[in-house]
């Protein structure tokens, strides 16, 4: 059957809330739970963005059941690829084998923070490739040294692992990146539930004698039982989002992102994004991930003003109705 999850949005919430949504998002009945690992907002009107990793450590404490993932994290620039392994296997261990680790090639907005410039796309997914390659290794519990194009490790090992390795999901969004990715990793993540995504991806993975794999999207919903409050805060905190990736990959700074989107106009984004208190229009925009073969969805409520309102009436009815629709087990997990 398809999962569904919750996602905790760092940049819209200060760490304890995010903790207190991920207990309430768990006795709502969501499957899992991802969460962003930014430095910074995308918009300003977003107004957070505290370090994922000490946030992740404490949601494994405060949950029981719900899968954990960050959705996700660049293993390239702020993080050298050999962190990135400990954390995970860290937070594999405080979840008790609960954690998959997201990984994508990364935005700037992010990673320029630590002054190592911003390559272009082909190096980043080169990057990113070397990154999966050391991380695995190392969730093996062996002792590596690794020279790559891009990184060196010198005499690396983990010394605390969970009893099973922590699963990788790699973000991608075309043909080039599927190709280059799909046999390193466990499973595709992406936000776009775009034709042929992951057909290309099972092909590949099929051509490399791999397992099937999940299929972990995301889409942003603006619950409200105003619409125009739900529009209203759409527009405010998630115009970015039309930008599409290959944009939203290379502008530097909030600044940027306001300026992109000053032609945005919150009709324009409640075309894309299901706002309001209607939950079968939310059902309806969900449809295109099943059609396009993915098995988990993860949902972002916009906006911390309805948050916990969301989590408390809303979630519960939307998840049974998300259920009925969607198909039954593929055999993928």
């Amino acid at each position: 059957m398809t999962r569904f999850g919750y996602t905790l949005m760092t940049e819209q919430a200060g760490p304890k809330s995010l903790v207190d949504y991920a207990v309430r998002g768990e006795r709502a009945g969501f499957d899992f739970e991802v969460m962003s690992d930014h430095y910074f907002p995308w918009l300003d009107a977003q107004g957070h963005s505290p370090y994922a990793w000490s946030v992740l450590g404490a949601v494994a404490h405060a949950t029981e059941r719900v899968g954990l993932m960050t959705y996700v994290t660049c293993p390239t620039l702020r993080y050298h690829p050999a962190v990135v392994a400990q954390k995970a296997a860290t937070v594999g261990l405080l979840s008790d084998g609960r954690f998959t680790l997201g990984l994508g090639a990364g935005e700037n907005l992010n990673e320029h923070v630590v002054g190592a410039g911003w390559p272009a796309v082909d190096e980043r997914h080169e990057l990113l490739a070397e990154a999966v390659e050391i991380i695995s290794v190392l969730f093996s519990g062996d002792l590596i040294s690794y020279r790559g194009d891009h990184f060196q490790v010198d005499s690396a090992r983990l010394w605390d692992l969970p009893d099973e390795p922590v699963e990788i999901g790699v973000a991608v969004s075309g043909k080039h990146s599927v190709e280059h990715l799909a046999p390193l990793a466990d499973h595709l993540v992406a936000t776009e539930p775009k034709p042929g995504l992951v057909e290309r991806w099972d092909a590949v993975r099929a051509d490399a004698a791999l397992p099937p794999s999940r299929k972990i999207g995301q889409m942003p919903i603006s619950w409200d039982p105003d619409r125009d409050a739900a529009v209203a805060r759409a527009h405010e905190q998630f115009r970015w989002f039309g930008l599409g990736w290959p944009v939203n990959a290379n502008l530097p700074t909030t600044e940027a992102f306001e300026r992109a989107t000053t032609f945005v106009r919150p009709e324009d984004v409640a075309e894309s994004i299901p706002c309001g208190p209607d939950l079968d229009a939310v059902v309806e925009a969900a449809a295109a991930y099943w059609e396009a073969g993915f098995t988990d969805l993860a949902l972002v409520q916009i906006g911390d003003e309805r948050q916990g309102q969301f989590l408390d009436e809303a979630a519960g009815p939307l998840l049974e109705r998300l259920r009925d629709a969607a198909p039954g087990d593929d055999g993928a997990r």
